[in-house]
């Protein structure tokens, strides 16, 4: 295409954004006015994409991070021939694939979830290492982001990772409109101070006029020919380019335009203009295919393994078995034991430092590439990078998160350091699994069953040694539980998981010396949780006692509390949990004082019991 014909181009998709908002009666047609200039000559002349072929190796890779955009990315959509019209204007309604923010659930050419801002580029960050260091192709990554959005901290870890692992394949388009939500954004049109701010992590940068559309041609063509260096193109432009009454305005951010058809025909009126856009190169995704069976550590009955160690050996064993696995770890892979798959697959292991937004958005860039990732950090770290969680499960990503030191049983680094709010957080993600292994066994046959899992799969490991209690050949289904004690004497039942099943054994064990037997369930599965076993013990024992090294709220009693959560009447149920603000003491007594051990399992199940035979 010419100049005249981008420019004309550009314009139908104003046109077209006016439109689908205006059809909707909401959206944000002016944000995507703004950059209407910079994704025609995209699609038009750089971009190399196959809308048949969304799948294809070679193809570009295209992520809108200021998704609220989302009517320019249909307009441009419709003028590439992937839809037509009349879906065009199905924006927004019930059933229609064109969301407020666009999603990959509905639509084959969306990389990623996006609206929660500032998590584009992080996710593209992700791709483009796909593309360097595992698809070994010669695709480019491309973010649309907007101008509000650089504030988000993640944005600047998602810009010094790109820069300190020379990402040449990536390149930041950044939409300056100088308007905000509410008003004017921190630096307005000032390009320099965005500028320098990239230049500050490694990368090339760009200033431009971006309604200038043989200027944004060439921006692209220095992108493209930077070695070394992701681009950063720095374009101004004006929020609701081309239609005088909301040009430039405030106040006008996520409406439709006031008047729609006085718009369009400022705008020049309807367009039809269909874009060839460039071909992909022809190419090739070779993963590197193993045996698919791996071959697990194995652990005997009795010996003290840490759960975090068994994971580090069973995820190293599944890298071997199976060449689409790959590892992410926040610069504590000495302490998750992820260096032991970083020392058998180094070209397989990624390293995100202390970034867990970075971390998790590696990790679902990946996952948009066909890849398996395990990211794993501290528990407690996790939190950091909830909403890129979250937007995960919207995106349906399919990548698995382990949090270690989880607890108060982590001992002496006291609360900043103990996750006890995990649980809770994964288990209340859409679609997400939450494992938590006793023994070392367990978590390396969990660790091998996540990879063929579905969306978010969560493992959570123990800092310390714990007895290993079961065969390396017994199986535990997702969704399972383990009866460790029973018989048809049981008083009541205890459910626990974990560093807590261990206490809870001690606990039966003498309480069995006193004459007072008590069923034990292991819960490794949290979320999907065993139903049909834990409405089996309350028929039968006719109450439950939960123990966690948890926060009371969300976790393992609430879990245990969906099994009845049908009408059928609801047990007694009692719940041990850490209700306290922990200090610094070692293990064993950081779970005496959170009421949590044998000590304290025992003197529950006896009030329990005795509170029984008074009734």
């Amino acid at each position: 295409m010419n100049t005249r014909q981008l420019t004309e181009l550009a314009q139908q998709l104003r046109v077209d954004s006016v439109r689908a908002s205006a059809a909707a009666g909401s959206g944000h047609p002016t944000s995507s006015m703004s950059a209407a200039d910079l994704m025609a000559v995209l699609l038009a002349r750089h971009m190399r994409y196959d809308f048949d072929r969304p799948a294809h190796p070679g193809n570009d890779r295209f992520v809108l991070s200021k998704g609220h955009a989302s009517p320019l990315l249909y307009a441009a959509y419709k003028a590439a021939g992937a839809i037509n019209d009349t879906e065009l204007l199905t924006f927004r309604r019930l059933d229609s694939r064109l969301e407020g923010h666009p999603t990959p659930r509905r639509l084959p050419w969306v990389e990623t979830a996006t609206g929660s801002l500032g998590q584009g580029l992080p996710v593209g960050v992700g791709i483009a290492l796909a593309g360097k260091r595992l698809d070994h192709t010669e695709y480019r990554v491309w973010v649309l982001c907007g101008d509000s959005e650089l504030a988000e901290g993640s944005v600047w870890e998602a810009a010094e990772h790109a820069g300190y692992e020379h990402l040449d394949n990536l390149t930041a388009i950044v939409d300056v409109n100088r308007l905000g939500q509410r008003g004017p954004t921190r630096h307005g049109h000032d390009l320099g101070a965005y500028a320098r701010r990239f230049q500050a992590f490694g990368w090339h940068t760009v200033e431009v006029d971006g309604h200038d559309v043989d200027a944004v041609d060439r921006a692209y063509d220095e992108a493209q020919s930077t070695s070394g260096q992701p681009t950063a193109i720095l374009a101004r432009t004006l929020k609701g380019k081309g239609v005088a009454s909301v040009e430039d305005r405030e106040g006008l951010h996520g409406k439709p335009l006031p008047d729609a058809e006085e718009a369009i025909a400022e705008l020049g009126g309807l367009r039809d203009v269909r874009v060839e856009v460039p071909h992909p190169p022809a190419a090739r995704r070779l993963h590197p295919v193993g045996s698919g069976h791996a071959e697990l550590p194995r652990y005997d009955i009795g010996d003290d393994v840490a759960t975090r160690d068994a994971y580090g050996r069973a995820l190293a064993a599944v890298g071997t078995a199976r060449g689409d696995v790959v590892a992410v770890d926040g610069e504590v892979g000495d302490s998750t034991r992820s260096e032991f798959f970083a020392k058998e697959h180094p070209d397989r292991f990624f390293e995100c430092y202390i970034a867990e937004q970075q971390l998790v958005a590696t990790a679902v860039g990946m996952a948009t590439r066909g890849w398996v990732p395990y990211a794993c950090t501290f528990a407690a770290f996790l939190t950091r990078a909830y909403d890129f969680v979250r937007m995960a499960t919207i995106s349906g990503a399919g990548i698995n998160l382990v949090g270690s030191h989880a607890g108060v049983a982590i001992g002496q680094d006291g609360p900043s350091q103990m996750g006890l709010e995990d649980l809770a957080m994964f288990r209340a993600m859409y679609g997400s699994t939450v494992l938590y292994p006793c023994d070392a066994n367990q978590t390396a046959k969990l660790v091998a069953q996540m990879a063929d899992l579905d969306g978010i799969r969560y493992l959570r490991t123990t800092r310390g040694e714990t007895p290993v209690i079961y065969s390396p050949t017994e199986e535990f289904p997702i969704g399972g539980s383990k009866v460790l004690r029973a018989s048809g004497q049981d008083r009541l039942t205890v459910v626990a998981a974990g560093v807590t099943l261990h206490e809870a054994l001690k606990a039966a064990e003498l309480l069995d010396h006193e004459g007072v037997q008590v069923r034990v369930i292991d819960l490794y599965s949290v979320k999907p949780v065993d139903r049909r076993t834990l409405r089996e013990a309350a028929e039968s024992t006719g109450c439950l006692l939960t123990v966690e090294d948890h926060r009371e709220e969300g976790g393992i009693g609430d879990a245990v509390l969906d099994a009845f959560a049908d009408g059928r009447p609801v047990p007694r149920l009692v719940r041990l949990a850490v209700r306290t603000m922990p200090g610094s003491a070692s293990p064993a007594e950081q779970l005496h004082a959170a009421g949590i051990d044998a000590e304290s399992i025992a003197a529950a199940a006896r009030l329990l019991v005795e509170t029984a035979v008074v009734r």
